[in-house]
């Protein structure tokens, strides 16, 4: 049984909900189309649209849209790749952290819906991460309670950083980590191009260097400040899912450790490797020797299947091959340890005869 827990959904149902922040797609001058948020436009693409237009055989901004809203196609899509079972969220540079709560507050509520209702259509195969407007605690502990309650959510996905100018330690968000250990689940952790909140500079961003360096450092942050900030002394039971092989944790886990124990400001009361145990991380990096180093240092028991299905740098390839596991611990990987972090039921079986799809979503 394989769960991928890192896979995107840009469900069309999520944009032009606001004359500025839209979120809106505009036309590039290679004949691809990209998406803007306010002044912010990504300049990162699929690769499989990329050589499709380079081909001709492209589909239409139409025809796109299309396919994202039909959950068959995604299922056509999993079963190419022999995944059972996808927990979908929101692009993290969706998330309106940086708006104004008129908007962003009701917005989080509209994106659960779609979400909820696009899951409907394969209940035992489709879940999803809840969003949340983590930048107005008090109304995201509300949204997170009724996604979840309600609408079957299976966690929380928020950014790594920067919630309107909060950051994980502040304590304005303890009523959330209240809520999400009530409720008993986790918080799925992505990065998010911190150039769309800079407004009118948002076009001096060169390379994308916020999402394609910056998104780990903002996954390294919320590691960093959850455990210097006292947070998992205080929520001893909050569970994290860090992706991205867990942003630069695992490769620098003994420097953190260190300074760590020799910074004066810090909160917490145990020793960093102590807390390991609240985390979970991914083997989501593109180098076969990366990922050994991921599962050596992180733990099998710690380890979730994330592929980042639909992104500019998805992998394809199956995440725990070659890694020398034994079996066990393979599928303890590719679905163990999510159905029993998620409390999912074992159901959900690719079929095999699925055409073989594009992934150019």
């Amino acid at each position: 049984m394989l769960i991928d827990l890192h896979a995107h959904i840009p469900h069309p149902d999520f944009l032009d909900r606001h004359p500025h922040w839209g979120p809106t797609y505009i036309d590039t001058p290679d004949g691809d189309i990209a998406l803007r948020i306010g002044k912010w436009v990504l300049n990162l693409g699929i690769p499989e649209r990329k050589a499709a237009l380079k081909a001709g055989t492209a589909d239409s901004i139409e025809e796109t849209f299309a396919k994202r809203r039909n959950p068959d196609v995604r299922i056509a899509l999993m079963d190419a790749l022999e995944q059972d079972v996808q927990v979908l969220s929101l692009p993290s540079h969706y998330a309106m952290y940086w708006a104004e709560p008129e908007f962003s507050v009701p917005y989080a509520s509209h994106v659960n819906d779609v979400l909820a209702n696009y899951c409907s259509a394969y209940p035992d195969r489709l879940y999803f991460w809840a969003h949340a407007p983590v930048h107005r605690p008090e109304a995201a502990v509300k949204e997170i309670d009724r996604a979840v309650r309600e609408l079957g959510a299976v966690g929380l996905s928020m950014g790594g950083a920067n919630f309107g100018g909060l950051e994980f330690d502040d304590i304005q968000l303890d009523p959330l980590w209240a809520k999400l250990c009530d409720l008993d689940v986790p918080i799925f952790v992505h990065g998010f191009n911190q150039s769309v909140t800079w407004g009118d500079k948002a076009d001096t961003e060169r390379y994308e260097i916020t999402s394609i360096c910056g998104m780990m450092y903002d996954e390294v942050s919320c590691f960093w400040n959850l455990i210097c900030g006292g947070v998992l002394d205080r929520f001893p039971n909050l569970k994290i899912y860090i992706t991205h092989g867990g942003g630069f944790v695992p490769y620098q886990l003994g420097r953190l450790e260190m300074t760590n124990r020799v910074l004066t400001e810090v909160r917490n009361k145990k020793p960093l490797r102590e807390y390991m145990s609240n985390f979970y991380f991914d083997p989501l990096v593109h180098e076969m020797s990366m990922r050994r180093a991921v599962v050596d240092v992180v733990g099998v028991d710690r380890l979730l299947y994330g592929s980042n299905f639909g992104g500019s740098d998805g992998i394809r390839e199956d995440l725990t091959e070659g890694l020398g596991l034994s079996e066990g611990d393979r599928e303890k990987i590719r679905s163990g340890n999510a159905r029993q972090l998620l409390r999912l039921p074992q159901i959900g079986k690719f079929n095999p005869q699925s055409s073989r799809s594009q992934m150019a979503l």
